[in-house]
């Protein structure tokens, strides 16, 4: 009984379901000729960006999304349109649309900095800080969530973010907007403190950056001089080669060709007029 079931249900999946998942894989699918008509639109679209021309731009991309509508580059790429064209409101739709498609950090950022934009600096903060939840090695990330949450009045939370991004980074600009902080709340010894590291940071930076300029110049510098005995046995290697490599014929240029044709083309007509010419009477003498 068991086994005639398990035939059944096999029967089944195969007569109803089975072409039905196939169908849908089959759709998810571009065609061939499809796939070369999106590549050509988002070549359009990235070249009309660069070139400033956002209403072929936003063409190019919509045509994109009517034949492949879970795009989520497209839709990505039209909000940062939107975006530069200061249409926030269908920026933030397409942007929420790229991250339901593909849960990506920077659609979450970009709608964070429209947030900001438009004053909305709680959902600013929020948007910044799904972002950071999907990848938190950015420190652009980090001193934008800082920015929110300075706007907000949480300057606690606008120093530790800060923070967050000066040990990924190690900037002095990082440094300088905590001081920046500090100063706005008129905290002396934080400002203090802050301008200690900026020095020790300047100073640690300056070492780097001459250790680097020392490794490079070592890299690029030349190998040491060979010995006398390293000289002769150069040239003696040269030597035994030159002897058993016979001695190849440079081919001559074009115009040296030129030349040496001209020169058999005179030697030719100099004989032929010396071929011509009478053959002089010697003359006998007389006994």
């Amino acid at each position: 009984m068991l086994g005639i079931l398990a035939i059944l249900l096999v029967t089944i999946y195969m007569a109803f379901l089975f072409p039905i998942f196939k169908k849908k894989e089959e759709k998810e699918k571009l065609p061939d000729k499809t796939a070369v008509q999106v590549k050509k639109l988002w070549n359009i679209a990235q070249v009309s960006m660069r070139e400033r021309k956002p209403l072929r731009a936003e063409k190019a991309l919509l045509a994109i999304l009517k034949v492949d509508e879970k795009n989520a580059a497209a839709y990505n790429r039209l909000g940062i349109l939107y975006a530069k064209g200061q249409k926030f409101e269908e920026a933030i739709e397409c942007f929420e649309i790229a991250q339901s498609l593909d849960n990506n950090a920077s659609s979450l950022h970009n709608v964070g900095l429209i947030y900001y934009e438009i004053g909305e600096y709680e959902k600013s903060a929020m948007a910044f800080k799904q972002a950071l939840e999907i990848e938190g090695d950015m420190p652009a990330r980090y001193i934008a969530l800082a920015k929110a949450e300075e706007k907000m009045g949480n300057r606690k939370a606008a120093i530790e973010a800060l923070e967050s991004a000066f040990e990924l980074d190690h900037s002095i600009s990082t440094l300088r907007q905590i001081l920046a902080i500090y100063t706005a709340a008129e905290d002396v010894e934080a400002i203090n403190a802050t301008n200690a590291r900026i020095e020790a940071q300047a100073v640690e930076n300056a070492k780097r950056k001459q250790l680097e300029r020392r490794r490079m110049m070592h890299l690029g510098s030349r190998q040491p001089r060979p010995t006398h005995q390293q000289r002769q046995q150069i040239r003696q290697q040269a030597r035994t080669q030159a002897v058993r490599q016979p001695a190849v014929r440079q081919q001559p240029s074009p115009r040296q060709q030129q030349r040496q044709q001209q020169r058999q083309l005179r030697q030719q007509v100099r004989q032929q007029i010396r071929r011509q010419q009478p053959k002089p009477i010697r003359r006998r003498k007389i006994q």
